[in-house]
């Protein structure tokens, strides 16, 4: 038992050097292309990690999903425990409520990197596009934008609906004063994501 909690202390070591020499972007990326390899590393998820952020947390990321079950931020990227703040509605829309939580993450947890990470094959999108909006009208009045700034493009509706979506969102957050200002001062980054739920990869959105 000593041999193996050496060799997991070695790893944990190695590990938060790893992550220390990378940017938050690099980290998270990192995260899934291991997961996408099936190379899973598992960190921070110990009895040991959850003590540290017993007293407090810091994740070093934001990300706004969607609420769908086959994205789970914590294992498309494969981090544990304090890494992530992550903030999940159909759709990965921004209401008042969930721009109040990512603000206080960039804020009071000093998250330097927002991601706003839609998927292919977005049921809420989809719903929208189909005009069957019933029972879901909040989120569609948000992602209604993006489905009608679409409809001109060429190629697939339901991915580009997605991906202007995950435009405008991150361009909604940019507008936050709380959030611009730390922007401008290189302290956060907000960039999008498009996730491929067949090959697991993380598409990021420019």
């Amino acid at each position: 038992m000593r041999y193996v909690g050496g060799i997991l202390l070695v790893l944990m070591t190695y590990l938060s050097e790893a992550d220390a020499a990378q940017s938050p972007l690099e980290r998270l990326m990192a995260g899934n292309k291991r997961y996408q390899e099936e190379k899973l590393l598992h960190p921070n998820r110990s009895h040991e990690s959850r003590v540290l952020v017993a007293s407090g947390q810091t994740p070093y990321a934001i990300i706004i999903g969607c609420a769908d079950s086959r994205v789970t931020p914590e294992i498309v990227f494969d981090q544990g425990i304090g890494d992530l703040f992550v903030v999940r509605v159909a759709g990965n829309v921004v209401g008042p409520i969930e721009l109040d939580s990512i603000e206080f993450s960039a804020i009071y947890l000093k998250s330097s990197l927002i991601m706003v990470l839609g998927h292919e094959s977005c049921g809420a999108v989809d719903a929208v596009l189909q005009g069957n909006t019933k029972d879901i009208e909040a989120v569609a009045t948000l992602l209604d934008p993006a489905v009608q700034a679409s409809k001109s493009m060429k190629g697939d509706p339901l991915e580009n609906a997605v991906k202007t979506n995950i435009h405008m969102v991150a361009e909604q957050l940019s507008k936050s004063p709380v959030l611009a200002e730390r922007v401008q001062q290189g302290t956060l980054k907000i960039v999008g994501g498009y996730y491929n739920l067949r090959s697991g990869e993380v598409e990021i959105i420019k």
